[in-house]
């Protein structure tokens, strides 16, 4: 059951489907995998390949053009540290999206008789559904972000129903929740719209000649808190959207509130009628509400809890629906997405679409590792014979907390702290385990938070004794533990927490109570509370999980979905398990920091953009080759599809309008938008699409063309075209912009001991004596070889990577003629007042020549401006090195001459 040998490291490549993980032996990938996956997945997965191969052939102009935006436009936003990063959706996140548009656009999918058509297995029957309307689930793993999905699935309807004239889907939302836990999880990305924004959900305005921006018009109403009374709601609900964000026990119809096996008390759904039918204390009927809307989209999360039509949440969504019929509608669409869609029985539901298992998401480092005790680990680990229940489980206890303050120590480096999660059996065990673990351990003193709860993993008033200010109070300490201003370090709750709590900070977990075959708790669900990764990017993170051997053996029954839990040493005097960190390596006694330490000058940017207006762009002194001007075909001239000019992949599509006119204003405002993207121009979109639309009307085919003809738009889809256009407009742009100042100055100074810790991913390094680094990480096999030379040679004093986490770039002008940063690769300290900066390269690239030319400016600037240290450049081609493989670093730079 191991993973496809091809199957990719990072989550953004785009999965074949025929690499998938399927829960079986390779060899029976042919004739078993569509018989052992969801019945669904396998032949959606693909058709949707085919779909975006076919640059979304079928898809109306608005999904084109979000699918487009989302995942196939570059995306700068700012990071934690003021840094401009690109931005970009898993793959899981992309097929989730681009199966619903499918079936929604492509197939017209409308009922299950729809989705059975993709059944691969044999198996499915119209008894399996249990609804009669549009029902979608998307499985993906806890941590992979199943919310993000749910932006753009919202953001997609909203725009479909404002913009295809005969949508089907909504600008209302009630987006539910199971409990108050994950209510205040989506809550926090949703409030103010943030998620929506924060992330690259809505494209600029003047995108494929739409406002998006300006139309993107939606209230959000949290609970029973609805912001407009009802009358008015209903009189504007073509007017605006609306998300109602609520739990679901608010939808519940008036007073009909029918009791499920889920219930904290289940006496009512064994023995019948409920005396009393009041879930809140609210004024406002949410219920009601949502029952009188005309058009309207439900959302679930954690949505494994619609596991029967018998149960409450089904019943409102289905009663939901049925009132939408009576006003001849229906309900537009349900989504549902959790990392669990399975019945009692261990059966997945029929209706999931899209699958990103845990395995799937482990292996990519998007969550975490879960590690387990090894034999030897495990052998010490003894119940001991006692009534007390911290007595009977101290060995579990103690090796837990060991675990947690080894991994907060590494974590604690780089400004993070690691939390500890102890799960106990019932309510009066966690008040036990809370008072042993702050009396025996003076670091957990009044750090311990324990939360009661109810059944459906809502903090409980009853259990935990706390009047309603309380529980809000501790609601907020649950979900804000991760910080460093919360004193807490460590969770004890019974497991029936079990969802929603989604801190990123869980290090360890310790598991004090027992499974059954017959528990409706997955162990995924179980894992799920320490998934969620500390940090961004491809690091390799770990989850320590310990616990009773009935714990064990439930958390390593995940076994059978294909995940590798890793085992080790645990325990006093053991490693921990943590993320590849480099620091300085201060603890070493054996380095001399001082000497080691390598200062590196910060000058003041020598390379800026002058931003003149662009109506100075003169198009006749512009140079450029011009395009022949084609006759195509009627039928060609329907083909407008634009491409991209260096990956030939499909990122923009045009239309004709009702009457046969070419839409070129779109095609203008695709070049505009891709030159201002590309050149980070913050301003003059209307200039410049005026001096582009000239520009295709008089110059670019060498004669006058008529730019609403559509072979003039078909000929614009050509690849040399478009190359022609964005080229010339960019060197002409870079030309009347980019600006060298001349002279440069000391602004400040880098010293490598005052780096902060940071973590990379796990990848080959060395243990180098002469750097003041703990480790040396090659970002290539010629760069670890580069170091191990450097390691080598007696004549230097020392010598470090270049790491992001320096903070030392060079701007310079690439050969497009923009602004770019290029961040060299070594330090190397041969004397106190002599430092050489190099570039290593394993092969050249056509901008080489253009950084060692402006790392040359560099060191003659910062030495014309103080005169401590002496700054030289080097640069180092891999066969160069490889040929004459230098003994000395004296050598390496008679081989390797400074002006060469």
């Amino acid at each position: 059951m191991a993973l496809h040998p091809d199957f990719p490291d990072s989550p953004h490549t785009i999965l074949d489907p025929e690499i998938r993980w399927f829960p079986a032996d390779e060899t029976l990938r042919d004739q078993g995998m569509e018989k052992l996956m969801p019945p669904l997945v396998v032949q959606l997965r693909r058709h949707v390949k085919q779909f975006r191969d076919s640059g979304y052939v079928g898809a109306s102009e608005t999904s084109k053009s979000l699918l487009n935006w989302w995942f196939k436009e570059p995306h700068l936003i700012p990071s934690l540290g003021g840094m401009m990063v690109n931005f970009q959706y898993y793959f899981a996140q992309r097929e989730a999206l681009e199966t619903i548009i499918y079936l929604y656009d492509v197939v017209g999918a409308k009922d299950k008789y729809d989705l059975m058509r993709f059944d691969g297995s044999g198996i499915v029957s119209a008894s399996m559904f249990d609804e009669t309307w549009r029902r979608y689930v998307v499985k993906m793993a806890t941590g992979t972000g199943k919310t993000k999905v749910m932006s753009l699935v919202l953001a997609w309807s909203f725009f479909h129903k404002l913009y295809e004239p005969e949508s089907e889907l909504s600008r209302n939302f009630l987006v539910i929740a199971p409990n108050i836990i994950v209510l205040d999880r989506i809550y926090k990305d949703f409030q103010g719209l943030q998620i929506f924004f924060d992330d690259p959900v809505i494209p600029d305005n003047g995108y494929d000649g739409q406002n998006w921006q300006d139309d993107f018009q939606l209230t959000l109403h949290l609970q029973d808190d609805v912001r407009i009374n009802r009358a008015i709601l209903l009189r504007r609900r073509y007017a605006n959207g609306n998300i109602f964000l609520t739990n679901i026990h608010r939808v519940y119809s008036g007073d009909d509130v029918p009791p499920s096996p889920d219930d904290e008390n289940t006496m009512d759904y064994f023995l019948g009628k409920r005396p009393t039918g009041q879930t809140t204390d609210s004024k406002v009927d949410l219920g009601a509400i949502v029952r009188d809307v005309d058009e309207l989209m439900i959302l679930n999360d954690e949505a494994h809890h619609i596991h029967d039509r018998k149960l409450a949440w089904f019943k409102s969504i289905e009663d939901i629906h049925n009132q939408l019929l009576q006003k001849d509608t229906r309900l537009s669409l349900q989504v549902d997405v959790t990392a669990t869609p399975k019945h009692n029985n261990g059966a997945i539901f029929v209706q999931t679409i899209a699958d990103y298992p845990l395995v799937e998401a482990i292996s990519q480092n998007v969550v975490k590792h879960p590690v387990l005790p090894d034999a030897t680990s495990r052998s010490k680990l003894k119940e001991q014979k006692s009534a007390k229940f911290t007595e009977k489980y101290a060995d579990y206890l103690d090796l837990g907390v060991t675990e947690w303050r080894k991994t907060d120590e590494e974590h604690q480096k780089l400004g993070k702290k690691a939390i500890l999660f102890v799960m106990t059996d019932d309510t009066k065990n966690c008040d036990d385990v809370s008072e042993y673990l702050q009396n025996r351990y003076p670091d957990l003193k009044d750090a311990v938070l324990v939360i009661h709860t109810k059944k459906n993993g809502e903090i409980s008033e009853a259990n935990s004794g706390k009047n309603k200010e309380e529980l809000e109070k501790l609601r907020q300490q649950a979900n804000e533990i991760d910080s460093l201003e919360s004193p807490y370090k460590a969770i004890v709750s019974v497991l029936v927490l079990k969802e929603g709590w989604d801190v990123r900070n869980v290090t360890t977990i310790v598991g004090l109570r027992s499974y059954s075959a017959k528990s409706n708790i997955l162990p995924e669900q179980t894992l799920g509370r320490g998934l969620r990764k500390m940090y961004s990017g491809e690091t390799k993170e770990y989850l320590s999980v310990i616990g009773t051997d009935a714990f064990m053996e439930f958390v390593e029954s995940i076994q059978a979905e294909g995940v590798t839990l890793d085992r080790q040493a645990m325990g006093e005097g053991t490693k921990p398990k943590t993320p590849l960190m480099v620091e300085v390596d201060n603890e070493n006694v054996n380095k001399d920091i001082e000497t080691l330490d390598i200062k590196i000058p910060i000058l003041t940017p020598r390379i800026y953009r002058e931003y003149k207006n662009l109506s100075d762009l003169n198009l006749e002194t512009m140079t450029f080759q011009k395009v022949a001007y084609q006759q195509f075909s009627e039928e060609e001239q329907r083909e407008i599809v634009f491409k991209d000019i260096t990956k030939d992949e499909i990122t923009h599509t045009t239309f004709l309008d009702s009457g046969g006119i070419a839409d070129y204003r779109s095609a203008i405002g695709y070049f505009t938008q891709t030159m201002m993207k590309e050149l980070r121009l913050v301003s003059g979109y209307d200039v410049l699409y005026g001096k582009v639309k000239t520009f295709i009307q008089d110059f670019l085919f060498g004669k006058t063309v008529e730019l609403e003809s559509p072979n003039t738009l078909r000929n614009l889809s050509e690849v040399v075209a478009t190359k022609t256009i964005i080229e010339t407009f960019k060197k002409a742009i870079n030309d009347l912009t980019v600006r060298d100042k001349g002279d440069a100055e000391v602004r400040d100074t880098i010293k490598l001991r005052e780096t902060r810790p940071f973590v990379v991913k796990d990848q080959g390094y060395l243990m180098p004596q002469k750097s003041i680094f703990n480790r040396l990480i090659g970002d290539s096999q010629f760069e670890l070889e580069f170091a191990n030379f450097l390691e080598s040679c007696e004549d230097i004093i020392s010598y470090s990577k270049n790491y992001l986490a320096v903070n030392f770039k060079l701007d310079y002008v690439n050969a497009e003629g923009d602004i770019a940063n290029y961040y060299p690769d070594f330090f190397v300290k041969t004397k106190d007042d002599q430092v050489f900066i190099i570039e290593t390269k394993g092969k050249e690239d056509v901008d080489v020549s253009l950084k060692m030319q402006r790392l040359h400016q560099w060191c003659e600037d910062v030495n014309q401006v103080q005169t401590e240290i002496t700054y030289k450049p080097v640069y180092v081609d891999e066969e160069g090195f490889e040929n004459y493989r230098p003994n000395s670093f004296a050598e390496l730079l008679l081989t390797f001459p400074e002006d060469k």
